[in-house]
């Protein structure tokens, strides 16, 4: 699947442009992705999936951003949903994959709609932003508070609609991320059967409906590990393409400001060169150290620590912010012809900032999740 993963990036690479361009990935780049069975990378083995090893796939989703980051960032985002899928009752997965185990999820998970408890399930309503891939997909997960009849809160679930239950508005023009074609979920008054709910608070306990019928270890790992870990390698990525772009940039530049000098004979580019690399290398090893503690632990049947699943939410922004920083240093040491329409390294700049923004790499909330579990505090968050 990696040597197919990477025999994809040139193709990607010079379709990036147009990927920004149509704001959505074409067509023949989510048909080749399939194709190279990464979609089924998470994929419970139950439903004809790989349940591969996580860091394999974020090693794909790194590629696949360093060569355009909005494929990079649709593709993890996509195939992550396998996983998750994973978790809820085997009927939900059933009613997915039980036809076709080709079947795409979009979603969108921040609780921008409601949920109101009735016989057998819940009615859904509301508006949901930024389903990244979402033209690429026939179901979608949606995040939404439940109530009850009484208007109280009850329970917080990820809910799983067919595409017959919602419409796509075509919303998505963007400076940063313009391919991923993250547009707007809208729902009136679904249906949804009980069995395609799933409480967070099961997800944040590690004991899901779901391992009735897939008991392996990837299916144990943490919502709060998986799902950030997710947004964060698209971005690294993104970085490790920025600085593959500036350097072939720099090999034949030369500056016209100082009379002429080579840029790869700069000795203060070189500084720059090589603070750069050493952020994405630090940010890519603390991600894939982690990933990979949690999964050895889960494969031994062993406990899954507070303490470690603190500390990967605290490194998985962390390396986001590594990452940024990376692609920042670069773009600075790029020069006036970087600016121009259609080079990758602007390209890359506005993509990594576009993802920085999500909710998932907000650095003060992990921070003190962390700070308090170091101390004693009580920590009581699903995006752990």
């Amino acid at each position: 699947m990696l040597a197919g993963v990477r025999e994809l990036l040139p193709v990607l690479r010079e379709r990036a442009q147009e990927t920004e361009d149509a704001r959505r990935i074409p067509d023949e780049s989510i048909k080749a992705l399939q194709e190279t069975g990464f979609f089924k990378l998470l994929q419970p083995k139950t439903f004809g999936g790989y349940e591969a090893d996580p860091v394999t796939f974020y090693t794909a989703v790194k590629l696949l951003a360093s060569a355009c980051g909005s494929t990079g960032w649709v593709a993890s985002i996509l195939g992550v949903h396998p996983w998750h899928l994973g978790l809820f009752e085997p009927q939900a997965q059933q009613d997915v994959w039980g036809e076709d185990v080709d079947v795409r999820i979009s979603s969108s998970y921040a609780p921008m709609g409601k949920a109101t408890v009735v016989d057998g399930g819940y009615r859904l309503t509301g508006r949901w932003s930024f389903s990244s891939g979402c033209d690429h997909a026939t179901w979608v997960f949606l995040g939404a508070p439940a109530f009850d009849a009484e208007g109280r809160p009850v329970d917080f679930c990820t809910y799983l609609l067919p595409i017959s239950d919602y419409t796509i508005e075509d919303v998505w023009d963007t400076v940063g991320l313009s391919g991923t074609g993250s547009n707007d979920i809208i729902v009136e008054d679904a249906f949804i059967p009980a069995h395609r709910a799933l409480s967070f608070q099961a997800t944040s306990k590690c004991r899901t409906p779901g391992q009735k019928i897939n008991p392996g270890p990837l299916y144990k790992l943490p919502y709060g590990s998986v799902h950030p870990s997710t947004i964060t390698a698209p971005i690294i990525g993104m970085a490790q393409g920025a600085y593959e772009a500036h350097v072939e940039h720099q090999r034949n530049r030369v500056r016209a400001a100082y009379m002429g000098e080579q840029s790869k004979e700069d000795p203060f580019a070189k500084v720059r060169v090589a603070e750069a690399a050493s952020e994405i290398d630090a940010a890519w090893l603390q991600l894939t150290r982690n990933i990979d503690e949690l999964y050895q632990l889960a494969c031994r049947g062993e406990k899954l620590p507070f303490a470690t699943r603190l500390r990967v939410r605290r490194d998985q922004v962390r390396g986001t912010e590594r990452a940024i920083a990376a692609v920042d240093r670069l773009f600075e040491n790029s020069g006036g012809r970087a600016l121009k329409r259609g080079t990758p390294i602007q390209r890359f700049w506005r993509d990594a900032h576009a993802g920085r923004v999500h909710a998932a790499n907000d650095p003060e909330r992990a921070y003190i999740m962390y700070g308090n579990g170091e101390f004693g505090v009580p920590v009581e968050n699903a995006m752990v």
